[in-house]
C-alpha cells in the first residue's frame, strides 16, 4: 500500500450503455467511488476521478438487435441518460468520456500494438461456437448454456451471474443461441490470446504477498482462488462486427475483446481530461507516487485484478492498482436486480420522482452498502432511514440551532463567555471526527464512516438536549450564548463533515450558515482557533435540511415493482404443450355442470385438502380439492363453480371424492376458480 502518494486516479467501472444506471450499480461502485474523491479533495489532495461509457462489445449489439437500431444509436441513446444521470446525482467525475471517442480508439490501438510486437499475444486458430443459421461466431452474450461450475441453466458465454465465475462460450454445457436459438457448431477461426500463464509468478507475488494484508476479504479471496485454479491463455479478439478494429494485418473482421478494450479506458479518459485541461496526463499513470484505485462491482475482479494489471505488466511503463475495494451485491426487496425482468430502481427515475432527494438515496445505499456481503434494499428501509436519521437527527439538529440563533440574536453569532467542561469536552469530541472518519474512509468502510458522520449530528442533538438553552435563556442568558455558540461549531463542521457523503446538504447548510468550505481538518486546541462560525457572523435563516418522506410516496414505489413483478409473471408464463388429439366423442362424455359450494372445512391431518360440499343442481355432493393453501373454508361459501360430475368416485384419506372443481393459474401464478358468471345461469346448468 503506497504511504503519502502524491497524486491520486480513482476509476469508476464503465457502465455498459445498453440500459440506464439502476440502484446496484450505484452502492456497488459509484457512490462509494464519489465519496472517496469528494474526501481527499477536502483534504486538499491531487485527485483525479475519471469513468465513461462501455460502448463496444455484444450487450451493445444485442441490445441494437432487440430495438430494432444500429449500435451507435443505442450508444448515443444511454451515453445521454447514463451522463445526464450522473450529474443530476452528484457524481463529480473530473471527465466522463466514451469507448466510441476517437482518443480512445487510438488509445486502445497502440496499446494492442505495442504488445503485439513485443510478442506479448499467442496467435492460435481454435474452434469457436457458432450459429450456421445466423452465420456468426457466438462470442460471450451471444450464446447461453448451464454453467460448468454451479449448474446454472442461463449462464452466459462470457460469465455466470449466479457463481460470478469466468467462462469461455465453448465451456457451457448445452450451448444455445440467442440470436436464433439454434444449437451452434464449433468452427476454426483465429484469435489472439494474452497468455496468462506467464504472469502467475508475478500476480502471486504482487497480490497474494503484496496485499493479503491491505486488500477486501471478498477481493483477495476471488483473486486467490482464480490463480490457484491454474491461469490460462485470454482471448483479446472477438469475431464480431462491432467494437475496435483489430489493427493488424491478418485480423480482418476481427475486433478487441471488449475486456481489453475497456479499462483501457481508463487511460483514454485520462488523456481527454489533460487535452481539455492543459495537463500531463503520464504522472497519474505512469508516475511510482500515484495511487491508483479501481472502484468496481464483484463480477469486475478478475479483469480488474488479474487481466488489466496482467496487461499494463506486459506493457511496462504504468503503474498497478493500489487497491481495488470492490463490493458485492445489491438486491431489490428480495430479489436480485435484473436490467432484462425491469426489477430495478432507475436512477434517471428516481431523480424524477424525488426530485432535490439525491442526499436520501446516497444516504440509504451508504448506511446498506454491501461491502461485504449481498444487502437488500426495499423502499420501507429507505422511507425509515430519511425519517428517523436524517430528519429527526441531523435535520433536527441543523434546524434547532439555526431557528434558536435567530430567535435570540437575530442570526448573529453570539460571542462566547467562558467555556465550561461540558463545552470543552463536546468540542474535543467534534474535532476528533475528521480523524475517525477519515480512518474509515481510508479503508475504504464508507458505511462506517457514514456512521459516524451521523455519530457527530447525535453529538450536537445531544448537547442541546442537555444543555437545554430555551429554558436557561429565562435566569442565565450569559450562559445561552455559550451555549449557541458551541451548537453552531458543531453545525458548521456538519458542513465539512457530511460534504463526501451529502454533497447537496452540505451545499444547503454552507447556504444557511453563510459560510465557504470549511477546512478538513479543523482544529479546536487553541482559544483563538476555536472558531469555525466566528462571533458577529450573520447566518441565514432556517430551511429544512429534509423533507418526510410520506406512505403514500413508498406504496407508490411498491406498487410499482410489484406491476413489474406481476408483468414478468404474465410474460414468462409458458403454456403447457396440447395434449394428445381427442375425439369430438371423448370430449362429450364429460359432463360439465354449474355447481354453488354450499359447505367447506379442512380434511382433518391434511394440510392441501378442503372438503367441500356442492349443489350440482341434479343433488348435493362432496368433493374433496387440493386447495387448502390457496383458499380458507369461510371465504368460498357460496362461490360458483365449474364442476366435472361424472369423474369415477375416488376415496381421498376416507372421504369420497364425487367429482372435481376446475381451477387454473392466473397471470402472478395465483390458483382462481373457473367461474361460470353468466347471467341467468344456474345449478345444474350443463357446459357444452
Amino acid at each position: 500500500m503506497l504511504q503519502n502518494p502524491e497524486r491520486y486516479t480513482i476509476t469508476a467501472a464503465l457502465p455498459y450503455t445498453n440500459g440506464p444506471i439502476h440502484i446496484g450499480h450505484l452502492a456497488g461502485v459509484y457512490v462509494p467511488a464519489d465519496i472517496y474523491s469528494r474526501y481527499l479533495r477536502l483534504q486538499g489532495r491531487d485527485v483525479l476521478f475519471v469513468c465513461g461509457s462501455d460502448e463496444h462489445g455484444v450487450a451493445i449489439s444485442m441490445k441494437a438487435k432487440k430495438e430494432g437500431v444500429t449500435p451507435q444509436e443505442v450508444i448515443d441513446k444511454y451515453d445521454g441518460i447514463i451522463r445526464k444521470s450522473f450529474s443530476d446525482f452528484g457524481i463529480a467525475f473530473d471527465n466522463y468520456s466514451r469507448t466510441s471517442a476517437q482518443i480512445h480508439h487510438e488509445t486502445a490501438s497502440e496499446f494492442f500494438k505495442k504488445l503485439y510486437d513485443n510478442g506479448d499475444f499467442i496467435e492460435e486458430v481454435t474452434e469457436q461456437l457458432y450459429d450456421a443459421k445466423a452465420n456468426q461466431f457466438l462470442a460471450d452474450r451471444f450464446v447461453t448454456g448451464t454453467c460448468p461450475k454451479c449448474g446454472n441453466e442461463e449462464a452466459y458465454g462470457d460469465q455466470c451471474e449466479k457463481c460470478g465465475s469466468t467462462l469461455n462460450a465453448t465451456d457451457l454445457i448445452n450451448p444455445k443461441s440467442t440470436i436464433t436459438g439454434e444449437t451452434p457448431v464449433l468452427k476454426s477461426t483465429k484469435h489472439w490470446f494474452l497468455p496468462l500463464d506467464r504472469y502467475d509468478a508475478f500476480l502471486r507475488e504482487w497480490i497474494l504477498e503484496g496485499h493479503k494484508n491491505d486488500w477486501k476479504p471478498n477481493v483477495f479471496g476471488q483473486v486467490k482462488s482464480w490463480i490457484d485454479g491454474g491461469l490460462e491463455p485470454r482471448a483479446v479478439t472477438r469475431d464480431l462486427d462491432w467494437g475496435i478494429d483489430v489493427p493488424v494485418a491478418g485480423a480482418e473482421g476481427k475486433k478487441l475483446y471488449v475486456w481489453f478494450d475497456a479499462p483501457i479506458g481508463y487511460i483514454s479518459s485520462t488523456k481527454e481530461w489533460a487535452a481539455r485541461e492543459g495537463k500531463d496526463w503520464e504522472p497519474y499513470w505512469k508516475n511510482e507516487n500515484t495511487k491508483l484505485v479501481h472502484f468496481i462491482g464483484k463480477d469486475n475482479i478478475v479483469f480488474h485484478c488479474v487481466i488489466f494489471p496482467a496487461m499494463l505488466k506486459a506493457e511496462g511503463s504504468y503503474i498497478l492498482p493500489d487497491n481495488v475495494p470492490a463490493n458485492e451485491f445489491l438486491n431489490l426487496e428480495g430479489n436480485k436486480l435484473s436490467t432484462s425482468k425491469n426489477w430495478a430502481v432507475w436512477l434517471h427515475e428516481y431523480l424524477e420522482e424525488f426530485p432535490d432527494q439525491q442526499d436520501v438515496l446516497r444516504y440509504a445505499l451508504t448506511s446498506n452498502a454491501p461491502e461485504t456481503k449481498d444487502n437488500d434494499f426495499t423502499w420501507k428501509d429507505f422511507q425509515a432511514r430519511n425519517n428517523s436519521e436524517l430528519v429527526a437527527i441531523f435535520g433536527n439538529f441543523i434546524n434547532r440551532v439555526v431557528v434558536l440563533t435567530n430567535k435570540y440574536y437575530n442570526g448573529i453569532v453570539p460571542t462566547p463567555n467562558e467555556l465550561t467542561a461540558v463545552d470543552e469536552q463536546t468540542l474535543a469530541e467534534l474535532q476528533a471526527y475528521p480523524a475517525v472518519i477519515s480512518s474509515s474512509i481510508e479503508r475504504y468502510r464508507f458505511r462506517e464512516a457514514l456512521g459516524e458522520m451521523m455519530n457527530a449530528a447525535r453529538l450536537g442533538n445531544k448537547y442541546l438536549a442537555d444543555e437545554e438553552p430555551w429554558k436557561v435563556i429565562k435566569d442565565n442568558p450569559e450562559r445561552v450564548q455559550t451555549q449557541m455558540y458551541v451548537a453552531l461549531q458543531i453545525a458548521a463542521a456538519m458542513s465539512s463533515l457530511c460534504e463526501p457523503f451529502l454533497p447537496f446538504t452540505a451545499a444547503k447548510l454552507r447556504r444557511i450558515l453563510k459560510v465557504d468550505k470549511i477546512n478538513w481538518n479543523f482544529d479546536f486546541s487553541m482559544v483563538d482557533t476555536l472558531n469555525l462560525l466566528r462571533p458577529g457572523h450573520q447566518i441565514g435563516q432556517a430551511e429544512l435540511l429534509f423533507a418526510k418522506i410520506e406512505d403514500e410516496a413508498i406504496q407508490k414505489q411498491i406498487d410499482k415493482l410489484e406491476a413489474t413483478k406481476t408483468a414478468n409473471l404474465a410474460e414468462n408464463k409458458k403454456a403447457e404443450p396440447q395434449k394428445e388429439l381427442i375425439q369430438y366423442e371423448d370430449f362429450a362424455k364429460m359432463d360439465l355442470r354449474v355447481g354453488t359450494i354450499l359447505e367447506a372445512e379442512k380434511m382433518p391431518k391434511a394440510n392441501k385438502l378442503l372438503v367441500l360440499k356442492v349443489d350440482t343442481g341434479i343433488d348435493v355432493r362432496t368433493i374433496v380439492s387440493g386447495i387448502a393453501e390457496s383458499f380458507k373454508p369461510e371465504d368460498i361459501i357460496g362461490k360458483r363453480v365449474t364442476v366435472l360430475v361424472n369423474l369415477a368416485p375416488r376415496a381421498l384419506r376416507g372421504v369420497e371424492s364425487q367429482g372435481m372443481i376446475l381451477m387454473t393459474n392466473n397471470a402472478e401464478g395465483k390458483l382462481v376458480f373457473v367461474n361460470p358468471d353468466a347471467e341467468g345461469v344456474g345449478n345444474g346448468e350443463t357446459i357444452n
